[in-house]
């Protein structure tokens, strides 16, 4: 599966380091958008990638602690996952689903891009991400993200 970018959908699959890739503009600074990731008030507004507020975040915001989020259409299917990094405000990686999750903040001007991804252990597993709709589903819920900043 070659790297093959997805514009409408706002990601980009790039198969060699078997990662989903999306990039995303704020008007806001990096301390704003971490806090936006890490704070459970600010993430149950726009996890969900219907826009519906979650019904559960949990956050241990601590290397080694978990985190929890519920949605109200998925009862039994709750994200979760260890962090693994938290270097505020440029940095957190975790791990959820057998995945690597990274998102990285960066300055630019008197905004923020944030590059997430998705870093799969294998081919095999880019491929169920990918067909689970994993990379849509994220993408809707980072354009969440970047409406509570317009």
């Amino acid at each position: 599966m070659p790297s093959v970018p997805f514009a409408a959908s706002g990601f980009e699959v790039d198969a060699a380091p078997h990662t989903i890739r999306f990039v995303r503009r704020f008007g806001a600074v990096p301390q704003a958008v971490f806090d936006a990731w890490t704070q459970p008030e600010q993430v149950s507004r726009w996890w969900d990638p219907t826009g519906a507020p979650l019904v559960r975040c949990d956050i241990d915001l601590r290397v080694g602690g978990t985190f929890t989020f519920l949605g109200e259409g998925h009862p039994q299917m709750p994200f979760s996952g260890t962090w693994r990094e938290i270097s505020p405000p440029r940095r957190l990686v975790f791990d959820a689903m057998g995945a690597e999750g990274r998102v990285l903040l960066e300055a630019e001007g008197e905004g923020t891009v944030m590059t997430v991804e998705i870093a799969c252990a294998s081919d095999e597993h880019l491929r169920q991400f990918v067909a689970m709709g994993v990379a849509d589903g994220t993408s809707r819920t980072l354009d969440n993200l970047v409406a509570l900043f317009v």
